[in-house]
């Protein structure tokens, strides 16, 4: 039986950044992953996927939208989808060789079929064939991920009832599709599907998109998109959905209790995700769940077994890829003796529509329920000369700042490249950078982050100066 200083189960995000960096820190490391590439939901059927085709998309709707004002004649416009989605794949082949070449270069050993616990110091291995073999580890970390979630009583058949991972591999381009979400996924899959005429319709259960964010985020962003023609029908209670052969038809139900009904090729389910556990063997092992089935760990990311750790989607809060990344790091150095620290706080988090959306901080309702003072900075893309010269005026930038002393609390984009945007407010509020002093230095011009600082010269009571 081989023997490793530290075995990492799971290679999305989370696991391989944790499988580098205990690599890097002279560690004897080993990666279990059950499918035939690396790389996890996010690099094989979530985030890069998703933007190859959210670029994809927004180069189409330019071409058919935007071109002609700018003085560029191209014919008539015509969509390909099957190289939509062949690029698609080839970019993420590309991701999955890079991660191949990663953990070769890192000496790092590569196991693959579903591990499970024999006990808190070993694990079994059965690959695809059936084939079963066994090692020990001294130090576990689990980073299985996370799967989509559904409504009680609805069934994902993958066929007509489908989520984003089936929507990310059609052979043919849909002519309706309804999304039960309007969360991060459920828009950035409206958007993919409404650039390129596909009707879509967006059920979502809550009084907001995008919910979890700054309300009014979600409210410009609903405008947005019922612009560009996606049908929004929000505090909607979806209660069945059932495959009908050659599509699939949904029951739903209002906030007064009206029922309807909704018919499309595909219904696609974006209520969120469940944490992965299945099959573990934690049964085996001190490894306890909390209530909703994540796995229970420590502000050292360690589970009731000492020498099993739990990163990523699998152990709750905001499920991100970065958010994982950070805690691969930070348990990898934490075995190492070291005493690293994540501000979670401070892990912004980014919707790629178009304009993009990002924040990071406390939101305006977070400050107000807590009763905690504020002053709030907002500036609009539309007074941007850069934003004027490409065409993007959708959106603002808004900073919430600490009336006495100037401290960021949070920082809520929407907007052209937000989502690049959101970084610099990640160090104003990690290295307590202030507000004046986010202003007071020089930005180039003209530029998309010129917003940005306007908002923080407003929100410190200082008039805007710039356009």
């Amino acid at each position: 039986m081989e023997h490793f200083d530290i075995t990492v189960i799971g290679s999305g995000p989370g696991g391989y950044v944790a499988a580098i960096r205990s690599a890097q820190l002279g560690y004897k490391t080993a990666i279990i992953e059950k499918y035939d590439t690396l790389g996890g939901t996010c690099t094989n059927v979530g985030c890069i996927p998703s933007k190859a085709l959210l670029d994809s998309t927004h180069h189409f709707s330019d071409a058919l939208h935007k071109f002609k004002v700018q003085g560029i004649e191209v014919g008539e416009v015509q969509l390909n989808f099957k190289q939509m989605y062949d690029r698609k794949a080839d970019v993420v082949l590309k991701n999955t060789q890079g991660l191949e070449f990663l953990m070769k270069k890192n000496n790092i050993t590569k196991l693959h079929g579903t591990a499970s616990f024999v006990n808190n110091n070993q694990v079994k291995i059965v690959d695809a064939s059936g084939t079963e073999t066994q090692i020990s580890s001294d130090k576990f970390i689990i980073a299985t991920g996370s799967k989509p979630s559904s409504i009680p009583g609805i069934e994902i058949d993958k066929k007509r009832i489908i989520t984003s991972t089936e929507a990310l591999a059609l052979t043919e381009q849909p002519k309706e599709i309804i999304i039960i979400g309007g969360g991060v996924i459920g828009v950035e899959m409206a958007s993919i599907f409404n650039r390129i005429g596909t009707k879509v319709t967006i059920l979502e259960y809550a009084d907001y998109l995008i919910a979890t964010m700054d309300h009014e985020l979600g409210k410009t962003l609903q405008k947005i998109l019922k612009k560009e023609g996606v049908d929004i029908q929000l505090q909607q209670s979806v209660y069945k959905a059932e495959n009908q052969g050659d599509s699939a038809k949904v029951w739903f139900k209002d906030k007064n209790g009206t029922e309807q009904t909704l018919q499309a090729d595909y219904v696609l389910m974006a209520v969120g995700r469940r944490p992965f556990t299945q099959g573990l063997g934690l049964e085996n092992t001190s490894v306890k769940l909390t209530e909703r089935d994540f796995i229970k760990v420590n502000e050292k990311l360690q589970t009731e077994a000492a020498n099993i750790y739990a990163i990523g989607d699998v152990i709750g809060g905001a499920m991100l890829a970065h958010k994982a990344e950070e805690e691969g790091v930070f348990v990898a150095e934490t075995i190492n003796g070291q005493k690293p620290h994540i501000h979670y706080n401070r892990i912004p988090g980014v919707v790629y529509t178009w304009p993009e959306v990002a924040s990071v901080g406390a939101t305006e309702e977070e400050l107000k329920r807590d009763g905690i003072a504020y002053n709030s900075g907002k500036f609009p893309f539309s007074a941007s000369a850069r934003a004027r010269a490409s065409m993007d005026l959708d959106g603002f930038a808004k900073v919430l700042v600490d009336p006495k002393y100037g401290e960021v609390l949070g920082v809520h984009i929407i907007g052209a490249r937000a989502a690049d945007l959101i970084a610099s407010a990640v160090v104003a509020m990690e290295y307590e950078v202030t507000a004046k002093d986010m202003f007071t230095m020089s930005y180039a011009h003209p530029t998309y982050s010129e917003v940005v600082k306007e908002a923080y010269m407003l929100a410190s009571g200082q008039a805007a100066i710039n356009i």
